[in-house]
């Protein structure tokens, strides 16, 4: 799995997170099942998902004309992983910033 900046990056497009969150909804699907995603022409599409296959995203597969796309677990597990990483700090900074809210109401 390539560097998660480069995952991240990817992502960072609408419409790249668009495809994404589609794929993962819907399961495997061709580029031209992903036109309405947005205002994007074929040779658009395309681009987007190189970068997505770049990222380490969405794996291709090809049967006979059709490219099938479909997103690689590895690429969401390593997501989900990292943002468990921080779960503890938002979990603690969200509990001080509650206390702090209940602390400033009390003197008002």
């Amino acid at each position: 799995m390539p560097h998660l900046s480069s995952t991240f990056a990817a992502l960072g497009n609408p419409t790249r997170l668009a495809i994404i969150e589609r794929l993962l909804k819907s399961g495997e699907l061709s580029a031209g099942e992903l036109l309405d995603v947005g205002d994007i022409s074929p040779p658009a599409i395309s681009r987007h998902f190189k970068v997505l296959r770049e990222a380490g995203l969405v794996v291709q597969r090809v049967d006979k004309q059709r490219r099938l796309y479909s997103v690689r677990p590895e690429a969401v597990r390593a997501i989900g992983k990292w943002s468990m990483t921080y779960r503890e700090f938002w979990a603690g900074s969200l509990d001080r910033l509650a206390d702090a809210l209940e602390h400033e109401s009390e003197r008002h």
